[in-house]
C-alpha cells in the first residue's frame, strides 16, 4: 500500500507538472522551427537580434475555450493534490479519496476538451495570414493529450485507493 501510495503521489505531481508547462510553455504550433504559436503569443525568432518576438494571440471564441479549459485543468489538478494532502492526515483509517478523485477526472476531462478544440478548431485559432500547412502541432499540444489519460488513470485510482494507518 505505501507503494501506491508513493506511486499515485509522484504519477499526480508529474502529470501536474506537464499540465502547467503545456499550459504556460510556447509551442501548441510550430512552423519551421523560427515561428510559434501557443494559448497566450504569437512568436518568431529574430535572426538578427538573436531573440524571440512575440505579440499577444488574437482572441477568438475557441482559443479563449481551450485557455479556460487549460487553466480549469492546472486549478483541478492542484485543489485535487492539496485535498489529497489535507485528506492524508484528517481522514480517518479506511476511507476514500473521493474528492481527490473527482477532480483529478475533472481535469482530464477539462484538458481532454481544450485539446479536442485546439485539435477541430486550429484553422481559427491560428493566424490567419499564416499557412497551416507548413506547420505542425507542438510539444505542448502533445503534453496536453499526454496528460489526458494520466489524469483520468490517476483520478480512478484515487477514487479506490483506502486510507491505511
Amino acid at each position: 500500500m505505501p507503494y501506491l501510495l508513493m506511486f499515485v503521489t509522484l504519477l499526480h505531481l508529474i502529470t501536474l507538472a506537464m499540465l502547467f508547462i503545456a499550459t504556460m510553455e510556447k509551442s501548441w504550433w510550430v512552423w519551421d522551427g523560427m515561428e510559434n504559436s501557443d494559448l497566450w503569443y504569437n512568436c518568431r525568432f529574430d535572426n538578427a537580434t538573436g531573440s524571440w518576438l512575440c505579440s499577444s494571440s488574437k482572441e477568438t471564441e475557441w482559443l479563449q475555450a481551450v485557455q479556460v479549459l487549460m487553466v480549469l485543468a492546472v486549478v483541478f489538478s492542484s485543489v485535487s493534490f492539496l485535498v489529497f494532502l489535507g485528506q492524508l492526515f484528517t481522514m480517518s483509517k479506511g476511507g476514500l479519496f473521493y474528492f481527490t478523485g473527482l477532480c483529478q477526472v475533472f481535469a482530464g476531462l477539462t484538458s481532454f476538451c481544450a485539446a479536442l478544440i485546439y485539435t477541430l478548431r486550429n484553422r481559427e485559432i491560428l493566424p490567419d495570414s499564416k499557412d497551416l500547412t507548413s506547420g505542425h502541432f507542438g510539444y505542448c499540444f502533445i503534453l496536453a493529450w499526454v496528460c489526458v489519460p494520466l489524469l483520468l488513470f490517476s483520478g480512478i485510482i484515487y477514487v479506490h485507493l483506502r486510507k491505511r494507518e
